[in-house]
């Protein structure tokens, strides 16, 4: 009896291992992740949403927010009302996106993005990171400054 009890605690330890290491955590910025890759990070986080816990898609783009961003758009409560409201919300569950550079130097790039969202309307946003430059954890991270509204495209129907 002590040996299959040893056994399924060896086997829940291993179960348990294995579930915590597939939820995927939210990322964090650091100064690796490429300005492309800050905009994608975002866009899929949105697109899954409530994937890994909910509103999780919310916080991992917050995560990129540039701290003046943080500034205009409020504490992370105001941040998921704002993305939750009438100018943003069709980014959440969106079906699919499309990224294209515009532009950019060593401190900015800005792209073009184009969402399907789940109602299989297009929207346009203009999308600017920027490569932040002041002291602490944040240093040389790649981070969202700006947002367009959405400019609509149509249907895809």
């Amino acid at each position: 009896m002590l040996k299959k009890l040893q056994i399924i605690s060896k086997v829940f330890i291993l179960v348990s291992i294995f579930i915590t290491s597939s939820i995927a955590e939210i990322l964090k910025p650091n100064s690796q992740i490429k300005p492309s890759e800050v905009v994608k990070i975002q866009l899929t986080g949105l697109q899954k949403n409530d994937l890994e816990f909910k509103d999780s898609g919310i916080e991992q783009t917050w995560n990129f927010a540039h701290p003046n961003n943080k500034k205009v758009t409020g504490p992370l409560p105001n941040f998921k009302r704002m993305i939750k409201g009438d100018s943003y919300q069709m980014m959440l569950n969106h079906l699919s996106h499309t990224i294209t550079e515009l532009g950019s130097s060593d401190k900015w790039a800005q792209f073009e993005v184009i969402i399907l969202d789940k109602n299989k309307i297009y929207h346009k946003f203009n999308w600017q990171v920027e490569k932040y430059n002041l002291d602490g954890v944040l240093k040389d991270c790649w981070l969202t400054t700006m947002v367009s509204n959405p400019i609509p495209l149509g249907s895809s129907i």
